[in-house]
């Protein structure tokens, strides 16, 4: 069939060829490129980017004409990496009860801003922040989309559903303080956890957050167990679900776990206490386990010399933190699909790439790790088509370490060049 343009429609193409054509391109010369965790490295590669995307990868060393070359041919280049579980506009400190009554929703997001480019930093250019004051977390959400702030791709919670006096609503403070600072996420029965999944997707939250059981920096000792009745869990699933947003649990008791997951959850925060019927729920639904190891052993070294820990926190603290190195070694070995992520925020902002080094101790291979940081993060957070893999049409993502990190995960702690959507904010 003959297809005859309009001069408006040719016109319209001719522009847009234009503007493609004058968009800055840029070339990366790798000597050694993990394009795909899972598969094997390449070696001697070029990562050709136009604007904000890869264009191409070729083997050897080409330099499109008018490209900015950047030198990497003695680094080892990777996919941006993605952690699943952050708390942006916080981190653990003596402070942190006094922060809750002192601080607005703008220091928040101010601070966060701070944090989000250290996170960017240590090489995580996209992050799933799971908790935190919903006009602050929208609002740096949308500051880096915008360009404002050098940060990672945020998809945000805002503050999670809980039941009331749950693990995220506010507690350990006198009635009126609490009444006053009530989280506007908790409730009670099916017809309210609808309700608070409903205002929390018109207030534009990306994913909805749920504590499925109870914490262990909360100031109650209400335990670890499940706190949601099975009704409640089935309606937030549900009412999150016809309205386009995942649900993800915060979860450290087995009871909650399993009911979650029962429920028609899509993934487990946590999971400390998991047991092979957990396992068996994980495979048959497909749903991911952010372990957060990194969050475990903060808190259990903690314990031993932060006065500042009140009773409940410092005892929960030390039962839960020394769990979770076994609790991931279990899903590992039980075949459980698994996504990185740290609750930085209770661990240092920055620190995110020691959780690599906790999950190879639990028995996964630094592929694993790596291979759980992008392509199983990527698709945890339903980004795989523009994340997690170093392949034509995905933002450029990019970044390096100085030493083979399939020999040691040690090396990603100290990363030398970070590059989003192919603006570059790290080189050495």
């Amino acid at each position: 069939m003959i297809r005859i343009l309009t001069a408006a429609a040719a016109a319209l193409l001719s522009t847009s060829a234009a503007f493609a054509q004058d968009e800055d391109v840029t070339v990366i010369h790798a000597g050694w490129l993990l394009a795909v965790p899972g598969e094997q490295p390449e070696r001697e590669q070029s990562i050709i980017i136009r604007g904000e995307r890869i264009e191409a990868v070729e083997d050897g060393y080409v330099t499109p004409e008018g490209a900015t070359v950047i030198d990497l041919t003695s680094s080892y280049v990777m996919p941006g990496f993605i952690d699943s579980h952050v708390h942006l506009q916080h981190e653990l400190s003596p402070t942190r009860r006094l922060d809750n009554v002192t601080r607005s929703s703008a220091d928040d997001a101010l601070q966060g801003a701070a944090y989000a480019r250290t996170t960017l930093m240590a090489g995580f250019t996209t992050v799933q922040d799971v908790g935190g004051d919903l006009e602050a977390s929208v609002a740096l959400r949308d500051a880096q989309r915008n360009g404002w702030i050098a940060g990672p791709r945020m998809r945000v919670s805002g503050p999670a559903v809980t039941p009331t006096g749950g693990h995220a609503d506010v507690n350990g403070y006198n009635l009126d303080v609490m009444h006053a600072m009530e989280s506007p996420a908790a409730c009670n029965g099916p017809a309210d956890c609808r309700r608070a999944v409903r205002e929390l997707i018109r207030a534009r939250v990306d994913v909805i957050k749920i504590t499925a059981t109870g914490g262990v920096l909360s100031q109650t000792a209400a335990g670890t167990e499940q706190q949601f009745f099975a009704d409640e869990l089935e309606a937030i699933v549900e009412a999150a679900h016809m309205m386009g947003r995942q649900v993800t649990a915060h979860a450290h008791g087995v009871s909650g776990i399993n009911a979650f997951l029962e429920a028609g959850g899509d993934s487990i925060e946590h999971g400390t206490y998991l047991d092979d019927d957990s396992i068996r729920l994980f495979r048959r639904t497909g749903a991911y386990l952010v372990p957060t190891v990194i969050a475990g052993v903060t808190v259990a070294e903690l314990a031993e010399t932060a006065d500042w820990m009140t009773p409940e926190v410092r005892q929960k603290s030390m039962e839960v933190g020394p769990n979770m190195l076994a609790m991931l070694r279990r899903a590992h070995a039980g075949g459980v699909r698994i996504a990185f992520g740290t609750d930085s925020g209770v661990s240092p902002h920055g620190m995110n790439a020691r959780e690599f080094q906790l999950m190879v101790e639990a028995g996964m291979t630094p592929m694993e790790a790596i291979t759980a940081a992008t392509v199983n993060a990527a698709d945890h957070l339903a980004m795989g088509d523009d994340i997690g893999t170093i392949e034509p049409g995905k933002y450029a993502d990019i970044i390096a370490v100085a030493a083979d990190p399939l020999d040691g995960v040690s090396a990603l702690m100290d990363m030398q060049f970070v590059m989003q959507g192919g603006e570059v904010y790290r080189d050495q």
